[in-house]
């Protein structure tokens, strides 16, 4: 998810007119294939359930839209509420629930991944250099973007030099409007696209704002597939020369493949079940998806849960950005056990752009619009609007339409709120010539756009030093000053404020967020067909912009992922996302433990396992494993009920807490509760670790047994963890600390705890 894109609500059509309510959009969900039928056949016996209910096989026909073939057995079609509980109760539907729309939620952020590892040279990243040499800079791995497509001209999808297509690749280039079978290459390998359920509920495209094509008019799904696996483009930077360097993705020789799942109003569950199905069966090796709900959803309703699931069985590793709705607690969107969820963290880097007001104080803030010293007259929106064109709560923030051009032209004005290009636009629009804006989250750190006025987004903070000067003369003046590029800024990284947190709301005995990776002003590929700003005011084209979100961390870790990939190849999604989480450090460039916007202490709920190393997720020491058996067994747990029709939950299954999770996380502690874990040597052949405890406080926790002896890779040992309450431990209330098993070959597998009492 990404800050660009809104969301905006979804409208129904109606198919039945008979009905006595509306129809909607349903997803029903029946499990997986067995490889028995054909295609055929299969859509006979989707369109034999819908009949069932509808009544006739020329209605069924007419309301179904998705009939998933490959791998994922189910369909998407139009049913009122009284139809598609009809249909719940049918044998072998395992969950019918009506379709949710999903938001969208470079030059440094690699090069500062690297420098978090001490071992590494601070002037280069020879860590990650020494990464993607041993991983041959994933060559012949498969990364599937499921986002809003791409524009194929960029520099970072070019192809030369590039072996020919790896033969396991099964999928297609899907032409379409201004996109030719040409438009793929040995790099960009293959692109779908999605219509049937977005058209579904809103009717027909309107191509001329739209491109019916895998081809991206809105720039997201191009940023965040260079940053999985861009190639490296010297000299890269965005309008006004910022950013300046060489971008590259994560992994700059994977293959990508893009299932265009997002159009102008929303992404819709039947077409990104659609796209999961086809990814799976395309054979991609690691799926990137920066798409989320507003919040969390049970895993048999939920579109991501149940493709990943999929996916995860067949080794695919998915990732998924953890959402953009912080800070508020259990905000985290994407909680599936077996995809890696992302949050959003800071690098050390900054575009400082103080103004000066005429009273010779100074109000600290940054900017990467292009602008030269210069001094204007300051005026405060709120003071300049057009009469009942706002209201209380939103007075002063330039809202479109409302500021008095008689007023603003030729002044510097000053805005409240939320620090958009829209409200840049706004003062543009009212002739105004400069804008100071405050930045719509408290604390350090803004996120940066490329306004087309001289602009700076100051912290939010200055506000009422700012309000205090305007108010306290007849002439206010502010200084615009140009913004300079900053390297090496500390702290960093910290947790970007708007990042999703935990607890999980579906399961709070699996901790969520997994991991963090850079989020907050990344610099990557962008689109011709839209404006860096994407406001109507900006005709500007731009190759590379920047962007913020949990969008930007999510395909940094598919590119970590892919690395993974192909350096151990055999490995399980499941190892892959233990690799990533246990290697991470929780410490930021200070040496201190990580903070976040506010410049408070992080938590687990914001970090997960902590920043990601990528050179140490490839050896990691040890790993803990889990089978798709596993899954659904901690499906069982969770839900009562399995997603699987082939598997019946057995009478008591394991507490969700007993998955050999990454992390530990035990929602309500009682009495004295005894946890497994099962960890997997694939460091050295013989080695010794041993544990230590970092004891949530008001918690005892005890590791049995506290040393571990492998004698060969794939050697396998379990213990036991041991979880008491105190007296002293605050009730409804998560304490957080971590156990870490250490080996003399420098290994540090640690992992996070978050324990919760009511009694």
């Amino acid at each position: 998810m990404s800050f660009k894109f809104g969301l905006v609500l979804a409208l129904t059509f109606s198919i039945c007119a008979a009905s006595s309510a509306q129809p909607q959009l349903h997803i029903v969900y029946l499990g997986e294939h067995d490889g028995q039928k054909s295609p055929e056949e299969i859509t006979d016996t989707h369109h034999s359930y819908l009949s069932s209910v509808l009544g006739s096989p020329e209605v069924a026909k007419s309301s179904i839209f998705h009939s998933y073939r490959n791998v994922i057995n189910g369909f998407s079609a139009m049913l009122t509420p009284e139809e598609a509980k009809a249909m719940t109760g049918m044998d072998g539907v395992i969950s019918v629930f009506p379709d949710v729309p999903s938001q969208l939620h470079t030059t440094r952020s690699w090069d500062f991944i690297s420098l978090l590892e001490a071992n590494w040279n601070a002037k280069r990243a020879d860590g990650l250099d020494k990464l993607l040499r041993k991983a041959n800079y994933g060559k012949d791995v498969i990364v599937g973007m499921l986002d809003s497509g791409v524009w194929p001209e960029s520099a970072s999808f070019e192809d030369a030099g590039m072996d020919p297509i790896p033969s396991s690749w099964k999928g297609i280039c899907q032409t379409g409007q201004n996109f030719t079978a040409s438009h793929c290459n040995r790099k960009l390998i293959g692109a779908r696209y999605y219509t049937t359920g977005y058209e579904a509920k809103y009717g027909p495209l309107n191509t001329t704002v739209e491109i019916r094509s895998a081809r991206d008019s809105k720039g997201h799904g191009t940023h965040t597939a260079s940053i999985a696996g861009g190639r490296r483009v010297a000299n890269a930077s965005t309008i006004g020369g910022f950013g300046l360097g060489t971008v590259s993705g994560g992994a700059p020789l994977v293959r990508v493949a893009v299932y265009k799942v997002c159009w102008l109003r929303e992404c819709t569950d039947a077409d990104i079940l659609s796209a999961f199905d086809d990814a799976i069966a395309d054979g991609v090796h690691v799926i990137s998806v920066s798409i989320g709900t507003s919040s969390a959803r049970k895993y048999d309703q939920d579109s991501f849960a149940i493709g990943s699931l999929h996916a995860t069985r067949r080794n695919i590793v998915v990732s998924l950005s953890a959402g953009n709705s912080g800070p508020d607690a259990g905000s985290v969107a994407n909680v599936v056990p077996w995809g890696i969820s992302v949050g959003a963290s800071s690098i050390d880097r900054e575009f400082p752009s103080p103004v000066l007001l005429g009273n010779g104080k100074q109000a600290k803030g940054q900017s990467v619009a292009t602008s030269q010293a210069s001094t204007h007259r300051l005026v405060y929106a709120g003071d300049i609007e057009i009469p009942g064109r706002t209201t209380n709560e939103t007075t002063g923030k330039c809202r479109s339409g409302t500021l008095s051009p008689g007023l603003a032209n030729g002044n510097a004005v000053f805005c409240n709120g939320e620090g958009s290009p829209a409200q840049v636009n706004e003062v543009q629009r009212a002739g105004g010539v400069a804008v100071v804006i405050r930045n719509g989250f408290d604390g350090i750190g803004v996120p940066l756009e490329p306004y087309t006025l001289p602009a700076t987004t100051v912290l939010s903070n200055e506000t009422q030093n700012i309000m205090s000067y305007i108010n306290s003369t007849r002439a206010p003046t502010v200084t615009m000053t140009p913004a300079r590029t900053l390297i090496g800024t500390r702290p960093a990284p910290y947790m970007a404020l708007f990042s999703s947190r935990g607890p999980n709301a579906i399961d709070a005995n699996i901790l969520k967020p997994d991991i963090t990776a850079p989020g907050l002003n990344i610099l990557a590929a962008w689109t011709a067909a839209s404006s860096p700003s994407m406001q109507r005011l900006d005709t500007r084209v731009a190759e590379f912009t920047f962007n913020t979100g949990t969008s930007m961390a999510c395909p940094h870790v598919s590119g970590v992922a892919a690395l993974l990939k192909a350096i151990h190849p055999t490995w399980s999604s499941a190892a892959i996302q233990s690799a990533i989480m246990t290697s991470a450090k929780v410490t930021d460039n200070t040496g201190k433990l990580m903070q976040n916007q506010l410049q408070e202490p992080a938590t687990p709920f914001e970090y997960g396992a902590g920043h990601i190393q990528p050179s140490k997720a490839a050896d990691p020491g040890l790993i803990y494993n889990a089978s798709y058996t596993d899954y659904l067994l901690f499906i069982c747990s969770s839900t009562g009920k399995s997603l699987d029709s082939s598997f019946s939950c057995p009478s008591n299954p394991p507490s969700s807490s007993n998955l050999n999770y990454p992390s530990l996380a035990i929602a309500n502690v009682q009495g004295v509760m005894v946890i497994k874990r099962t960890v997997t040597n694939v460091g050295n052949r013989t080695s010794t670790y041993s544990v230590t405890i970092d004891e949530p406080e008001g918690y005892s926790v005890v590791i049995v047994p506290s040393i571990l002896l492998f004698f060969s890779p794939g050697h396998t040992r379990s213990f036991t963890i041991i979880v008491t309450a105190k007296s002293s431990a605050v009730r409804n209330q998560f304490a957080f600390g971590s156990y870490t098993w250490k080996d003399k070959f420098g290994h540090v597998v640690r992992s996070p705890i978050a324990l919760s009492t009511s009694s």
